[in-house]
């Protein structure tokens, strides 16, 4: 089949809708959504963990001028400084961090959700204050860009959004199924703006090799969901010495470690019936190599000489491991709209909603297989690897920012430590967007002379990452015997711009009440 129509496929497989038209514009930032930017905004009192990977420190003041970090004062600003500030948020017993980096976005399918402010706004509410989007929206004529670039002018409430394009889509050029079109593809996607590629692994190795290489000379990012369509030619090994930046989900990796060279299916598999590509996936583990085996060994060894960065999105296909659970998150009731939960429900044409005869042989098969996934992860973090946090966001269960919380949590599961989980969240996240175009993160840290990108929560994340969660942290107090909820993100500050979590949270949660309404009515 030709390269052009599996990337078709491709596109088909995940979901994109075919009229990206039929979403609604995203509203202008009101008047009363955010506070700021401020000549001089000051952040009183907090703890801060810095996102480098630094222990905790505090008391410290947090001087923001316009949308920069100005100044930090531990201990305290100087009383001239604090009373020419114009907004002072009291921090005091607060952590503060970087603002979040959601490496791996989407959005723009309204069977979903129409209005695109509903996850720009729960991704805010849960401090991301950045996205990349791979992509946003799928097909020609779609408002990734436009998007973009009200948010960089902080016209509309909305995070940093980073838009990618996948190969091959957008354009009117024909199919870009030769090295030399490949490269004008390449060219044509950055002279329109955006900052890197998707790629589905459709292309044959040349032809990917040629876009990879034409990506570098134009200093574009490039990460890819390795596809069982294209594997068998490009696996994760292949790809990163082609010179891929990123890989995300878990897509090559086993079939760069199979024990006896192309994967078992069975005779009935099915690639575009879901049931049978999800139940299967988790089968291929154990058809890989053990953890600690040469083969194993000398794999992690590549993907980290590489310099290939690794953004697994654990989070997105954990229902596989309890759909029942899944199924009945806390935030559903309040913050998942009607259709989003309709999507979600076992279906044969919408992606991820495959758990049309889910069985107990087949979470434990995905509990086992996540042991592997996690073993990877970690060994390829310990030996140095670069890993991020992204969410996938829209399908599976996985609503946006409550999404991504529970990465972080599983990144914690697969073994990095509290601080480590962060670093991936922030800084790295930034450094694999920016690190393509030559140039140095301007967030990711808490440092002067960094945007103003700021996440202000009342507990310690780093004691119990639950408490980022907008629905908070469930906890008895034994002292009046209530049964608490605790936490959740309570101020987001993007671009020197302060948002009120909790209004942010009423605002999706009226969404969801609307369309409720609608319904019954």
């Amino acid at each position: 089949m030709k390269a052009w129509k599996l990337a078709l496929a491709a596109l088909v497989a995940i979901g994109a809708p075919p009229v990206a038209a039929q979403m609604e514009p995203v509203p202008a930032r009101a008047g009363n959504e955010g506070e700021g930017p401020f000549g001089k905004l000051l952040i009183r009192g907090a703890t801060v963990i810095e996102g480098s990977g630094a222990p905790p420190a505090g008391p410290v003041d947090i001087l923001v001028e316009g949308n920069r970090i100005a100044a930090l004062y531990p201990g305290g600003a100087p009383t001239a400084e604090a009373q020419a500030a114009q907004r002072v948020v009291d921090a005091q017993g607060m952590y503060v961090l970087p603002g979040f980096v959601d490496t791996h976005g989407h959005n723009g399918d309204p069977d979903k959700a129409a209005q695109p402010s509903y996850g720009y706004k729960l991704w805010l509410a849960h401090g991301v204050t950045t996205v990349r989007g791979v992509s946003f929206y799928f097909g020609p004529g779609t408002p990734d860009l436009s998007d973009a670039s009200r948010s960089a002018a902080n016209t509309i409430v909305a995070p940093r959004l980073i838009p990618y394009a996948v190969f091959g889509d957008k354009w009117d050029g024909g199919s870009p199924d030769t090295p030399a079109l490949a490269r004008e593809w390449v060219r044509w996607a950055k002279t329109q703006g955006y900052w890197g590629i998707k790629f589905f692994n459709s292309a044959t190795p040349e032809v990917l090799g040629a876009a990879l290489d034409e990506a570098k000379q134009q200093q574009m990012g490039t990460v890819a969901h390795l596809a069982q369509t294209g594997v068998a030619e490009v696996n994760a090994r292949k790809a990163a010495e082609l010179g891929l930046g990123g890989v995300t989900h878990f897509y090559g990796h086993f079939e760069s470690l199979l024990k006896d060279g192309l994967p078992y299916y069975p005779e009935d598999y099915n690639y575009f019936d879901e049931q049978s590509r999800f139940a299967w996936v988790a089968r291929l583990a154990p058809q890989a190599v053990e953890p600690g085996s040469e083969k194993w060994n000398d794999y992690v060894d590549f993907l980290v000489d590489s310099g290939v960065t690794l953004s697994p999105t654990f989070n997105i296909y954990s229902a596989s491991r309890d759909v029942m659970a899944a199924r009945n998150r806390d935030w559903h009731a309040e913050y998942t709209i009607p259709s989003l939960m309709d999507f979600y429900a076992p279906s044969a044409t919408n992606h991820g909603s495959y758990y049309k005869d889910w069985s107990t042989e087949d979470e434990v098969a995905w509990r086992n297989f996540y042991a592997k996934w996690f073993a990877l992860t970690k060994d390829f973090h310990e030996r140095g690897g670069r890993i991020t946090a992204g969410s996938d966001p829209g399908y599976i269960y996985q609503t946006w920012g409550f999404a991504y919380i529970g990465e972080l949590e599983m990144l914690r599961e697969a073994g990095l430590s509290p601080l480590a989980v962060i670093r991936a969240a922030t800084v790295d996240g930034a450094r694999e967007i920016y690190e393509p175009r030559g140039q140095e993160p301007p967030m990711g840290r808490i440092a002067v002379g960094q945007l103003a990108d700021l996440v202000i929560v009342p507990e310690n994340p780093l004691a119990n990452l639950k408490v980022l969660y907008g629905t908070g942290h469930t906890r008895l107090n034994y002292e009046t015997g209530a049964v608490e909820q605790v936490g959740g993100v309570r101020w987001t500050v993007k671009d020197g711009i302060v948002y009120d979590a909790h209004q942010l949270l009423a605002d999706v949660a009226r969404m969801a009440e609307e369309q409720r309404a609608i319904r019954a009515n």
